[in-house]
Protein backbone atom coordinates (compact mmCIF):
# COMPACT_ATOMS: atom_id res chain seq x y z
CA UNK A 1 0.00 0.00 0.00
CA UNK A 2 1.36 3.33 -0.64
CA UNK A 3 1.71 5.28 2.36
CA UNK A 4 1.14 9.12 1.90
CA UNK A 5 2.82 11.55 4.90
CA UNK A 6 1.35 14.61 6.07
CA UNK A 7 3.08 17.86 5.02
CA UNK A 8 5.34 19.34 7.23
CA UNK A 9 7.71 21.55 5.36
CA UNK A 10 9.34 20.66 2.22
CA UNK A 11 13.29 20.52 2.11
CA UNK A 12 15.61 19.97 -1.15
CA UNK A 13 16.42 16.09 0.16
CA UNK A 14 12.79 15.62 0.51
CA UNK A 15 12.21 17.07 -2.89
CA UNK A 16 14.53 14.68 -4.47
CA UNK A 17 13.27 11.57 -2.96
CA UNK A 18 10.06 11.90 -4.86
CA UNK A 19 9.14 8.65 -6.62
CA UNK A 20 6.27 7.00 -7.77
CA UNK A 21 4.16 5.45 -5.47
CA UNK A 22 1.27 4.06 -7.72
CA UNK A 23 0.90 4.18 -11.05
CA UNK A 24 -3.25 3.96 -12.97
CA UNK A 25 -3.18 3.00 -16.16
CA UNK A 26 -6.64 2.20 -17.49
CA UNK A 27 -7.86 5.06 -19.10
CA UNK A 28 -8.88 5.10 -22.27
CA UNK A 29 -6.81 8.78 -23.59
CA UNK A 30 -5.30 11.26 -22.56
CA UNK A 31 -6.18 12.78 -18.89
CA UNK A 32 -7.06 16.39 -19.45
CA UNK A 33 -7.50 17.79 -16.19
CA UNK A 34 -7.10 16.85 -12.41
CA UNK A 35 -8.02 18.67 -9.09
CA UNK A 36 -7.60 17.57 -5.55
CA UNK A 37 -9.92 18.94 -2.72
CA UNK A 38 -8.47 21.66 -0.81
CA UNK A 39 -9.76 19.60 2.55
CA UNK A 40 -10.12 15.99 2.13
CA UNK A 41 -7.46 13.15 0.86
CA UNK A 42 -9.18 13.27 -2.62
CA UNK A 43 -8.11 13.57 -6.06
CA UNK A 44 -10.63 14.15 -9.67
CA UNK A 45 -9.33 13.41 -13.38
CA UNK A 46 -11.54 14.12 -16.40
CA UNK A 47 -10.29 12.15 -19.07
CA UNK A 48 -10.76 11.81 -23.17
CA UNK A 49 -12.17 8.65 -22.47
CA UNK A 50 -15.43 10.85 -21.16
CA UNK A 51 -14.89 9.31 -17.40
CA UNK A 52 -14.57 10.96 -14.29
CA UNK A 53 -13.01 9.07 -11.88
CA UNK A 54 -12.47 9.85 -7.92
CA UNK A 55 -9.34 8.76 -5.88
CA UNK A 56 -8.40 8.46 -1.91
CA UNK A 57 -5.22 9.70 -2.27
CA UNK A 58 -3.91 8.73 1.43
CA UNK A 59 -4.70 4.75 0.48
CA UNK A 60 -4.30 4.91 -3.39
CA UNK A 61 -7.72 3.70 -4.32
CA UNK A 62 -10.22 4.62 -7.10
CA UNK A 63 -13.15 5.04 -5.22
CA UNK A 64 -15.83 6.04 -8.54
CA UNK A 65 -16.08 6.50 -12.17
CA UNK A 66 -18.76 7.83 -13.65
CA UNK A 67 -19.12 8.07 -17.78
CA UNK A 68 -20.23 11.26 -19.68
CA UNK A 69 -20.47 10.01 -23.24
CA UNK A 70 -23.30 12.87 -23.76
CA UNK A 71 -21.03 15.83 -23.15
CA UNK A 72 -17.26 14.41 -22.91
CA UNK A 73 -15.26 15.83 -19.78
CA UNK A 74 -12.83 18.43 -20.17
CA UNK A 75 -11.61 20.89 -17.26
CA UNK A 76 -12.85 19.68 -13.93
CA UNK A 77 -12.75 21.15 -10.14
CA UNK A 78 -13.63 20.27 -6.76
CA UNK A 79 -16.79 22.22 -5.07
CA UNK A 80 -16.32 22.42 -1.44
CA UNK A 81 -18.26 19.65 -1.10
CA UNK A 82 -15.57 16.68 -1.43
CA UNK A 83 -18.00 14.36 -3.63
CA UNK A 84 -19.30 17.21 -5.65
CA UNK A 85 -17.66 18.29 -9.12
CA UNK A 86 -17.51 21.04 -11.64
CA UNK A 87 -16.84 19.95 -15.04
CA UNK A 88 -16.55 21.57 -18.54
CA UNK A 89 -18.35 19.89 -21.35
CA UNK A 90 -15.92 18.94 -25.04
CA UNK A 91 -19.37 17.71 -27.65
CA UNK A 92 -22.45 19.35 -27.89
CA UNK A 93 -21.29 23.14 -26.79
CA UNK A 94 -23.60 24.46 -30.27
CA UNK A 95 -26.65 22.38 -30.01
CA UNK A 96 -27.04 22.15 -25.93
CA UNK A 97 -25.39 25.38 -25.27
CA UNK A 98 -24.71 22.78 -21.58
CA UNK A 99 -20.69 23.80 -21.19
CA UNK A 100 -20.47 23.47 -17.67
CA UNK A 101 -21.80 20.89 -15.70
CA UNK A 102 -22.29 20.78 -11.58
CA UNK A 103 -21.83 16.63 -10.79
CA UNK A 104 -22.65 14.73 -7.63
CA UNK A 105 -20.27 11.88 -7.86
CA UNK A 106 -22.27 10.45 -4.80
CA UNK A 107 -25.21 9.85 -6.33
CA UNK A 108 -24.13 10.16 -10.25
CA UNK A 109 -26.36 13.14 -10.74
CA UNK A 110 -25.99 16.67 -12.58
CA UNK A 111 -27.28 18.96 -9.74
CA UNK A 112 -27.11 21.90 -12.43
CA UNK A 113 -26.32 22.65 -15.74
CA UNK A 114 -24.60 25.89 -16.83
CA UNK A 115 -25.03 27.61 -20.32
CA UNK A 116 -22.84 30.53 -21.87
CA UNK A 117 -19.92 29.35 -22.87
CA UNK A 118 -19.93 28.69 -27.33
CA UNK A 119 -16.69 27.40 -27.16
CA UNK A 120 -14.12 24.82 -25.14
CA UNK A 121 -13.60 26.11 -21.82
CA UNK A 122 -10.06 26.06 -21.17
CA UNK A 123 -9.86 27.16 -17.48
CA UNK A 124 -12.26 26.50 -14.05
CA UNK A 125 -11.42 27.97 -11.00
CA UNK A 126 -13.84 27.41 -7.94
CA UNK A 127 -13.62 30.45 -5.52
CA UNK A 128 -11.88 28.96 -2.10
CA UNK A 129 -14.25 30.80 0.26
CA UNK A 130 -18.32 30.79 -1.06
CA UNK A 131 -20.39 29.02 -4.23
CA UNK A 132 -18.48 31.47 -6.65
CA UNK A 133 -16.51 29.81 -9.59
CA UNK A 134 -14.82 31.35 -13.13
CA UNK A 135 -14.57 29.89 -16.21
CA UNK A 136 -12.46 30.89 -19.60
CA UNK A 137 -13.41 30.11 -22.77
CA UNK A 138 -12.21 30.01 -26.31
CA UNK A 139 -15.24 32.46 -26.88
CA UNK A 140 -13.15 35.25 -25.60
CA UNK A 141 -14.73 35.44 -22.36
CA UNK A 142 -14.68 34.68 -18.90
CA UNK A 143 -17.99 33.89 -17.20
CA UNK A 144 -18.23 34.54 -13.18
CA UNK A 145 -21.13 31.74 -11.71
CA UNK A 146 -22.51 30.62 -8.53
CA UNK A 147 -23.78 27.40 -7.89
CA UNK A 148 -27.05 27.48 -6.63
CA UNK A 149 -28.13 29.31 -9.84
CA UNK A 150 -28.16 28.49 -13.44
CA UNK A 151 -27.96 31.72 -15.01
CA UNK A 152 -24.03 33.84 -15.34
CA UNK A 153 -23.58 36.56 -12.61
CA UNK A 154 -21.14 38.36 -15.06
CA UNK A 155 -19.20 38.59 -17.81
CA UNK A 156 -15.92 39.67 -19.04
CA UNK A 157 -14.82 40.09 -23.27
CA UNK A 158 -11.20 39.72 -23.45
CA UNK A 159 -8.66 38.91 -25.85
CA UNK A 160 -7.36 35.64 -26.44
CA UNK A 161 -7.48 32.59 -24.55
CA UNK A 162 -8.13 34.03 -21.40
CA UNK A 163 -6.83 31.32 -18.32
CA UNK A 164 -8.40 32.17 -14.86
CA UNK A 165 -7.49 31.87 -10.81
CA UNK A 166 -8.78 32.68 -7.60
CA UNK A 167 -6.03 33.40 -5.28
CA UNK A 168 -6.29 31.48 -1.93
CA UNK A 169 -8.64 34.13 0.24
CA UNK A 170 -10.98 34.28 -2.81
CA UNK A 171 -10.36 38.51 -2.62
CA UNK A 172 -8.88 38.90 -5.57
CA UNK A 173 -9.07 36.70 -9.02
CA UNK A 174 -5.97 36.58 -12.41
CA UNK A 175 -6.86 36.78 -15.48
CA UNK A 176 -4.16 35.82 -18.09
CA UNK A 177 -4.68 37.21 -21.67
CA UNK A 178 -2.62 37.03 -25.11
CA UNK A 179 0.33 39.13 -24.80
CA UNK A 180 1.51 38.23 -21.51
CA UNK A 181 -1.12 40.21 -19.80
CA UNK A 182 -2.54 39.32 -16.48
CA UNK A 183 -4.99 41.69 -15.46
CA UNK A 184 -5.98 41.41 -11.44
CA UNK A 185 -9.43 42.06 -10.11
CA UNK A 186 -11.32 42.27 -7.16
CA UNK A 187 -13.67 39.61 -6.44
CA UNK A 188 -16.06 41.92 -4.87
CA UNK A 189 -16.21 44.38 -7.37
CA UNK A 190 -14.97 43.08 -10.82
CA UNK A 191 -17.38 45.25 -12.88
CA UNK A 192 -14.77 47.97 -11.53
CA UNK A 193 -12.24 46.65 -14.21
CA UNK A 194 -9.13 44.99 -13.13
CA UNK A 195 -6.92 46.73 -11.02
CA UNK A 196 -3.69 46.15 -11.70
CA UNK A 197 -2.36 44.46 -15.33
CA UNK A 198 1.07 43.38 -15.33
CA UNK A 199 3.08 42.32 -18.45
CA UNK A 200 5.59 39.11 -18.88
CA UNK A 201 8.42 41.18 -20.83
CA UNK A 202 9.20 39.92 -23.84
CA UNK A 203 7.15 36.43 -24.30
CA UNK A 204 4.05 37.04 -26.41
CA UNK A 205 3.15 33.25 -26.36
CA UNK A 206 -0.49 32.85 -24.91
CA UNK A 207 -0.99 31.98 -20.85
CA UNK A 208 -2.20 28.52 -20.53
CA UNK A 209 -2.46 28.15 -17.51
CA UNK A 210 -1.91 30.22 -13.81
CA UNK A 211 -1.81 29.83 -10.26
CA UNK A 212 -1.31 31.78 -7.07
CA UNK A 213 1.23 30.36 -4.14
CA UNK A 214 -0.96 29.37 -0.86
CA UNK A 215 0.80 32.87 0.85
CA UNK A 216 -0.39 34.54 -1.66
CA UNK A 217 3.01 36.02 -2.63
CA UNK A 218 3.69 34.64 -6.09
CA UNK A 219 1.83 33.46 -9.27
CA UNK A 220 2.87 31.22 -11.57
CA UNK A 221 2.52 30.97 -15.36
CA UNK A 222 2.73 28.42 -17.79
CA UNK A 223 2.50 29.44 -21.44
CA UNK A 224 1.75 27.65 -24.74
CA UNK A 225 5.26 27.60 -25.61
CA UNK A 226 6.45 26.24 -22.41
CA UNK A 227 7.54 28.65 -20.68
CA UNK A 228 7.42 28.93 -17.19
CA UNK A 229 7.45 32.55 -14.28
CA UNK A 230 6.98 33.25 -11.35
CA UNK A 231 5.80 36.23 -10.72
CA UNK A 232 5.69 38.48 -7.27
CA UNK A 233 1.42 38.59 -7.20
CA UNK A 234 2.41 42.24 -5.97
CA UNK A 235 4.78 44.29 -7.87
CA UNK A 236 4.90 41.41 -10.90
CA UNK A 237 7.88 41.31 -11.19
CA UNK A 238 9.60 38.17 -12.84
CA UNK A 239 11.01 36.25 -9.81
CA UNK A 240 12.43 33.58 -11.85
CA UNK A 241 11.33 32.15 -15.27
CA UNK A 242 12.46 28.55 -17.63
CA UNK A 243 12.13 26.99 -20.68
CA UNK A 244 11.23 23.69 -21.22
CA UNK A 245 11.24 21.15 -24.26
CA UNK A 246 8.54 21.93 -26.32
CA UNK A 247 5.70 19.63 -26.54
CA UNK A 248 3.63 19.65 -30.16
CA UNK A 249 0.00 19.31 -29.46
CA UNK A 250 0.62 18.88 -25.89
CA UNK A 251 0.51 21.86 -23.10
CA UNK A 252 2.48 21.31 -19.83
CA UNK A 253 1.36 22.14 -17.01
CA UNK A 254 3.67 23.69 -13.40
CA UNK A 255 2.51 23.43 -9.99
CA UNK A 256 3.76 25.00 -6.90
CA UNK A 257 4.54 22.77 -3.88
CA UNK A 258 2.17 23.88 -0.76
CA UNK A 259 4.83 25.76 1.21
CA UNK A 260 5.71 28.06 -1.63
CA UNK A 261 9.41 26.92 -1.65
CA UNK A 262 9.53 24.77 -4.49
CA UNK A 263 8.22 25.16 -8.50
CA UNK A 264 7.48 21.42 -10.30
CA UNK A 265 6.88 21.62 -13.98
CA UNK A 266 6.25 18.79 -16.71
CA UNK A 267 8.82 19.22 -20.50
CA UNK A 268 8.15 18.09 -23.60
CA UNK A 269 11.28 15.57 -23.11
CA UNK A 270 9.09 13.43 -20.71
CA UNK A 271 11.18 14.31 -17.62
CA UNK A 272 10.03 16.49 -14.58
CA UNK A 273 11.82 19.10 -12.76
CA UNK A 274 11.59 21.22 -9.76
CA UNK A 275 13.47 24.25 -8.60
CA UNK A 276 13.78 26.17 -5.35
CA UNK A 277 12.42 29.80 -6.13
CA UNK A 278 14.31 31.70 -3.67
CA UNK A 279 17.81 30.13 -4.94
CA UNK A 280 16.43 30.31 -8.28
CA UNK A 281 18.33 26.36 -8.92
CA UNK A 282 17.14 23.34 -10.43
CA UNK A 283 16.66 20.79 -7.13
CA UNK A 284 15.76 18.22 -9.06
CA UNK A 285 14.75 16.33 -11.96
CA UNK A 286 13.10 13.10 -12.99
CA UNK A 287 11.92 10.82 -15.79
CA UNK A 288 8.20 10.96 -15.49
CA UNK A 289 8.30 7.20 -16.95
CA UNK A 290 4.48 8.55 -18.75
CA UNK A 291 5.43 10.27 -22.11
CA UNK A 292 5.17 14.02 -21.39
CA UNK A 293 3.19 14.61 -18.63
CA UNK A 294 -0.15 17.37 -19.85
CA UNK A 295 -1.16 17.15 -15.84
CA UNK A 296 0.79 18.20 -12.77
CA UNK A 297 -0.13 19.10 -9.72
CA UNK A 298 0.79 18.70 -5.99
CA UNK A 299 -1.23 17.94 -3.36
CA UNK A 300 -2.27 20.70 -0.64
CA UNK A 301 -1.79 18.75 2.88
CA UNK A 302 0.41 16.09 1.67
CA UNK A 303 3.89 15.27 0.73
CA UNK A 304 2.62 13.98 -2.81
CA UNK A 305 1.86 15.52 -6.11
CA UNK A 306 0.18 13.67 -8.84
CA UNK A 307 1.54 13.37 -12.83
CA UNK A 308 -0.65 12.09 -15.66
CA UNK A 309 -0.52 11.87 -19.75
CA UNK A 310 -2.74 8.91 -20.36
CA UNK A 311 -1.56 7.17 -17.34
CA UNK A 312 -2.18 8.80 -13.66
CA UNK A 313 0.77 8.75 -11.48
CA UNK A 314 0.92 9.58 -7.47
CA UNK A 315 4.69 10.49 -6.76
CA UNK A 316 5.88 10.30 -2.80
CA UNK A 317 9.13 10.37 -0.80
CA UNK A 318 10.90 7.21 -1.61
CA UNK A 319 11.96 6.03 2.11
CA UNK A 320 13.27 2.47 0.70
CA UNK A 321 14.36 0.74 -2.58
CA UNK A 322 11.59 -0.59 -3.38
CA UNK A 323 9.75 -0.70 -6.54
CA UNK A 324 6.50 1.48 -6.49
CA UNK A 325 4.21 -0.71 -6.71
CA UNK A 326 1.36 -0.70 -9.38
CA UNK A 327 -2.21 -0.27 -7.28
CA UNK A 328 -5.39 -2.41 -7.34
CA UNK A 329 -7.71 0.33 -9.65
CA UNK A 330 -10.94 -1.75 -8.25
CA UNK A 331 -12.94 0.33 -6.12
CA UNK A 332 -13.39 -0.68 -2.53
CA UNK A 333 -15.84 -3.13 -1.62
CA UNK A 334 -19.29 -1.93 -1.35
CA UNK A 335 -18.99 1.18 -4.05
CA UNK A 336 -19.59 0.57 -7.16
CA UNK A 337 -17.38 2.09 -9.81
CA UNK A 338 -18.52 3.05 -13.08
CA UNK A 339 -22.29 4.93 -13.75
CA UNK A 340 -22.86 6.13 -16.74
CA UNK A 341 -24.29 10.36 -17.08
CA UNK A 342 -27.16 11.04 -19.85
Amino acid sequence: MMKTSSLTELDDETVRSMAIGAVFSDFGGKINSLDFHRKEDLLVTASEDDSVRLYDIATAKLLKTTYHKKHGADRICFTHHPSSVICSSRYNLDSTGESLRYLSMYDNRCLRYFKGHKERIVSVCMSPINDSFMSGSLDHSVRIWDLRVNTCQGILHLRGRPTVAYDQQGLVFAVAMEGGAIKLFDSRSYDKGPFDTFLVGGDTAEVCDIKFSSDGKSMLLTTTNNNIYVLDAYAGDKRCGYSMEPSPNTSIEATFTPDGQYVLSGSGDGNLHAWSIDRRNEVASWNSHIGVPSCLKWAPRRAMFAAASTVLTFWIPNDSNAAPAVMDTEPSAGTESQHLFQ
